[in-house]
């Protein structure tokens, strides 16, 4: 019988690379993440979150990577990074627009208008995987950064909340696909409905699961 692979377990995000970036003279610093990279349907959307210097909330302590803590956990941890962190904000890429230049591009496209947004300019950014070439800011592209980067982590949350919050609303505008449940992502449901009533207007129609959906049969 063959033995399954051990799941890679990290430690809580922490706070290494801000304090590293702050003892060197950075004040403002952005983590920055996105949520909808890979759904079928709905936006990509990117958050930036600037924390204080060596911060000391209690919820710090709950943080995680948006995709590990239950939806109750991200909403609530969702208010309290906006109420406390210095700077937040969002960039959102609609899937008309993913559809002609691509979701990297989108992706990217997307960080780069959350960074422009933040109320304080930041002067370094720590962001998930990704590097931005198309911003003169210093950065640091970080592999699993939504798991080791305290910032990036609470940038995943932002970015996956406001995502879920508009997919429940597109659920309302286009149903019959149950995008309040799956938020978009490829479930056998999903991919069920779309065999079933054909994309809609809010679907990726440049991705495989969607072209396959309105082929002939």
């Amino acid at each position: 019988m063959k033995a399954k692979a051990k799941k890679a377990v990290f430690p809580p995000p922490s706070l290494v690379e801000e304090n590293g970036l702050s003892d060197k003279g950075y004040r403002f610093i952005a983590g920055i993440d996105e949520a909808g990279r890979g759904a079928l349907a709905g936006p990509v959307v990117a958050a930036a979150v600037i924390l204080p210097p060596s911060p000391a909330f209690t919820w710090l302590q709950s943080v995680r990577d948006s995709k590990e803590l239950p939806a109750v956990k991200r909403e609530s941890l969702f208010d309290l990074i906006k109420q406390d962190a210095v700077a937040v904000s969002v960039g959102i890429i609609a899937p008309q627009t993913i559809d002609v230049i691509g979701i990297l591009n989108a992706t990217k496209i997307a960080m780069c208008h959350a960074v422009e947004q933040l109320a304080s300019p930041p002067d370094f950014l720590l962001i998930d995987f990704l590097r931005l070439p198309q911003l003169r800011i210093s950065q640091k592209p970080i592999v699993r950064g939504d798991k080791l980067c305290l910032s990036i982590a609470c940038a995943s949350i932002i970015a996956k909340v406001t995502r879920d919050r508009i997919m429940v609303e597109l659920d309302r505008l286009h149903p019959g696909y149950g995008l309040a449940d799956h938020k978009g992502y490829g479930t056998k449901k999903h991919v069920s409905c779309l065999h079933q009533n054909g994309p809609s207007p809010i679907h990726r129609h440049s991705f495989a699961p969607v072209i396959e959906s309105i082929q002939p049969k």
